[in-house]
């Protein structure tokens, strides 16, 4: 009886475990890819925030690796290839080169506002736009010369005089007022 007992008692545990573990990867963050982003941001009401990101240097970040100058620099630090290189690609492509398939977006929308899977939904955006949710509570990120400065730094072998102001403006895409 008391070994049934024991054997309850693991059973018990072990569906709770199992549960809790289901229940926290859903709550982990995962990259979406820009397009997911485009349903909602591409459209006048939303100040065509993707048409703009797409019309930027960082949309064409990654395809900037396959330049002659890239592959120069590259050359000069010892990568044999730029658009495989974690080197490059931490500051080049979406991930920061660690999912492959959303690497070639360049910059996306989650590198500063982080990975979007928890946040996707209308519901969930509607909510943080109405300030009834944090922004943070799904893992977004309010973009800010933080992120910027990761990779917009004197590490950068390619790095110039970095004013947040005067990149900050090219790169707005603020969401109109109703």
């Amino acid at each position: 009886m008391r070994f049934k007992s024991w054997l309850i008692s693991l059973f018990i545990i072990f569906l709770f475990l199992s549960f809790y573990g289901v229940f926290a990867q859903s709550k982990t963050a995962k990259y979406i890819g820009a397009n997911k982003c485009k349903m909602c941001h591409n459209s006048k009401k939303s100040g065509q925030q993707f048409k703009i990101w797409q019309s930027s240097a960082h949309a064409k970040a990654y395809r900037e690796l396959t330049s002659e100058k890239a592959n120069a620099v590259a050359q000069e630090l010892g990568i044999d290839n730029p658009q495989t290189s974690e080197k490059c690609l931490k500051c080049h492509g979406t991930t920061g080169g660690k999912d492959l398939k959303l690497v070639k977006e360049g910059v996306g929308c989650e590198n500063c506002h982080g990975p979007g899977s928890l946040y996707k939904s209308m519901k969930v955006m509607k909510d943080i736009a109405t300030g009834k949710t944090k922004p943070e509570d799904f893992g977004m990120i309010k973009a800010g010369e933080e992120q910027c400065k990761e990779c917009h730094n004197q590490n950068s072998p390619t790095y110039k005089e970095f004013d947040f102001k005067t990149f900050w403006a090219k790169i707005a895409h603020p969401r109109p007022t109703e």
